[in-house]
């Protein structure tokens, strides 16, 4: 049987290898909140049990095994976002670090209700998409915002950031999930982004573009 430590650090090597190709052990110590040496005798099991491949040098990745353990600490953890922001009215800036803790005295019957409660959510407050609880992770055809080019009608699919901050000041400008809106310009080297929604225009720098994912609209490409 799989631990619960194990389907957590699962869970937070997926989500980091959706940005970088393989995950270094400092930059999971540092997602897991876990010191450098649990976080590597943590690796060193996973590995046995052949839930990921791990370069000292180049990093560690999971393996097909290693993303179906990773599932339902995903599911877990984004149905506990979606309760903690529909339900109990936390901004969608705090449910990602009040689900780490949260989730821990969550079992089973309790995450069901939870999703019954929650309405049957198939995206966290953030857009990410939450795996279905026979372990499969819908596809998402999406791109960030930083890859586009100008002139496109898009779609805020998911914003890929965790930052407190950031998350306040995109809900400031209303840039949420299912909002659409228009790149209109973009200067060169990674220079800012113009942006126009129904209701105003934006000039978003290259981090805060490249956090934004989306789906182009009306038959465009990327």
């Amino acid at each position: 049987m799989s631990t619960p430590a194990k389907k957590r650090y699962a869970a937070e090597i997926y989500r980091l290898q959706q940005d970088i190709p393989y995950v270094s052990l400092s930059d999971l110590s540092e997602s897991a909140a876990a010191s450098l040496q649990a976080t590597s005798r943590m690796v060193g099991r996973m590995k046995e049990k052949g839930y990921l491949d791990h370069e000292p040098r180049r990093g560690m990745r999971l393996t097909a095994e290693g993303e179906r353990l990773a599932m339902p600490a995903l599911r877990r953890h984004r149905l506990v976002e979606v309760f903690l922001v529909r339900v109990m009215k936390f901004g969608w800036d705090e449910a990602h670090d009040l689900s780490d803790k949260f989730e821990l005295g969550i079992n089973d019957l309790l995450e069901d209700r939870l999703d019954e409660i929650s309405g049957h959510p198939t995206r966290c407050p953030h857009g990410e998409p939450i795996p279905s609880k026979e372990g499969i992770m819908p596809v998402v055809n999406d791109v960030s915002l930083a890859q586009l080019q100008p002139v496109k009608r898009c779609l805020i699919s998911r914003v890929r950031t965790h930052d407190p901050e950031k998350l306040r000041y995109f809900a400031e400008l209303g840039l949420l999930p299912q909002v659409e809106f228009e790149l209109q310009f973009r200067a060169p080297f990674n220079g800012p982004f113009r942006i126009h929604t129904r209701e105003e225009e934006h000039v978003l720098g290259y981090d805060m573009a490249a956090a934004l994912f989306v789906e182009p609209l009306d038959g465009a490409s990327t």
